[in-house]
């Protein structure tokens, strides 16, 4: 008989130590978008951001609750909100209006078509006297550019909507900009954003440049699938990876449903 007691030449039953917990996945190309995105609003202070689509949504309250705490949100109508909804404040339209045109906003919107100066298109495609393709109007989008500093986000980079000139100019450029300077005195397009990489216009003529490439992606990707040349440094980064803390808040507080995935597919 096995004396399985605690005096001598006793044997001694133990549990198996608990497994290590697994490392989370990597992270995935929607949430390194997010996290370009987040970045347009890093040392903001307190101005009002206006995230339109999925991913730019996530990213600046992403950036609220970790580098830019002063951000504001807005529920898109009369509210100020914090990122998990929480309403913190009244924002009248009179009070937005004041808050658009003396610059203490930053938009990140969409582009049909975004050329190499930063104009951007929402409008038509084609002639205007005979579009092939009817699309949602100009509706605010000049008078976002001119106003308060405009950023886009392209979920899908491509020569259709990346174009050496675009359609209709509904989001003013750095070229357009420049021949009104007097209206233009809060224009800015801080970055582009797409699922390829991120760009900016940080070029003695304001022209298109690649800023960072996504990981995975590389500068020949990014050629082939933009219909200009955009400026290329010698040597190209990559968007930062999200912080462990980061990649948690994404997954299991901002966006536990993964909509992210849906706009940009692993």
């Amino acid at each position: 008989m096995t004396d399985t007691g605690t005096g001598t030449g006793s044997t001694k039953n133990t549990a198996p130590p608990p497994p290590l917990p697994s490392p989370p996945p990597p992270p995935t190309r929607a949430e390194y978008c997010v996290i370009a995105c987040a970045e347009a609003w890093r040392n903001a202070g307190e101005i009002l951001a206006s995230p339109m689509g999925v991913i730019p949504s996530i990213g600046a309250r992403l950036a609220r609750r970790t580098f830019a705490p002063d951000l504001l949100l807005t529920d898109g109508e009369a509210m100020l909100v914090g990122p998990d909804g929480t309403v913190e404040g009244w924002l009248p339209y009179r009070q937005h209006l004041t808050l658009v045109a003396g610059g203490r906003r930053h938009v990140m919107m969409g582009a049909s078509q975004i050329d190499r100066y930063g104009n951007q298109n929402i409008s038509c495609v084609g002639d205007w006297n005979r579009p092939t393709r009817q699309l949602l109007g100009v509706r605010g989008a000049s008078v976002n550019t001119l106003n308060n500093p405009t950023s886009y986000w392209v979920p899908r980079h491509s020569r259709r909507v990346f174009v050496e000139c675009v359609d209709m100019v509904c989001g003013v450029g750095y070229d357009h900009a420049a021949e009104h300077p007097g209206t233009a005195r809060y224009h800015r397009v801080p970055r582009v954003v797409s699922d390829l990489g991120v760009f900016d216009f940080a070029t003695p003529d304001h022209s298109m440049r690649l800023a960072s490439l996504h990981p995975g992606v590389t500068v020949d990707q990014v050629r082939d699938a933009t219909g200009f040349e955009p400026a290329v440094p010698d040597e190209v980064p990559y968007t930062r990876d999200p912080t462990p803390g980061e990649l948690a808040l994404i997954r299991e507080v901002i966006d536990p449903g993964n909509t992210r995935a849906r706009e940009v597919p692993a």
